[in-house]
């Protein structure tokens, strides 16, 4: 899993007129390629009467699938620019579809490169980029006794928390970093003074910032 990534937040749209052909930028976030052909579907059929309905999507932690459609365009002018922004706000596990009514003026290659590029760039505003990052849930049990130390050091070195526990010992769900999580550890071993047992829970992300 990567410990960080660019997304966006949510499915979402925009329009944009240029030289008064329609754009609509169309984006969502996805897991797998049978998601992002979905998506792309759901919006053809939604503007079934559009003159383009052009996409492009890259998934994976590496980036291993990479696809793109002009959907009628003219080679390269609509796919591969809507890709191209993709990668050069380094977004992963998104797809994105740029609807096009015709508005009665052609464009051009440079002309309709540059509007699939702005529509690519509406879309994404639309879903809101951000970045995900990964953590790893530490489950710490302690007597009752450490708790107030524990909260205190916790709360003070800014650990993200998850719930908190309380049978006959307390259990604090801790979310460190998940490249920092074996110096947490270490931490919460030196200010327990070796009275708290640990245990690693899950990986999770959470959106950078919040």
């Amino acid at each position: 899993m990567l410990e960080r990534y660019r997304t966006v937040r949510q499915a979402g749209e925009k329009e944009i007129v240029i030289r008064k052909s329609r754009f609509i930028g169309h984006i969502k976030p996805v897991e797998s390629e049978e998601e992002a052909v979905a998506f792309i579907e759901e919006i053809k059929k939604k503007h079934w009467n559009a003159t383009h309905n052009c996409s492009a999507y890259m998934i994976g932690e590496r980036d291993e699938i990479q696809k793109q459609s002009d959907d009628g365009e003219p080679s390269g002018t609509a796919g591969k620019p809507i890709l191209e922004v993709i990668k050069n706000q380094k977004l992963k596990n998104v797809a994105i579809v740029v609807t096009r009514y015709f508005g009665g003026i052609l464009l051009g290659a440079g002309g309709l490169i540059r509007a699939y590029t702005d529509g690519a760039v509406a879309a994404i505003e639309a879903g809101e980029g951000i970045t995900r990052v990964l953590h790893q849930e530490v489950l710490v049990e302690l007597d009752y006794t450490w708790l107030g130390k524990a909260e205190n050091e916790l709360h003070n070195r800014g650990i993200r928390m998850g719930q908190t526990e309380f049978t006959d010992k307390v259990t604090l769900h801790c979310l460190p970093l998940v490249d920092e999580a074996k110096q947490f550890i270490n931490w919460m071993t030196d200010i327990t003074q070796g009275q708290a047992e640990m245990m690693a829970g899950d990986k999770v992300y959470f959106i950078e910032g919040e």
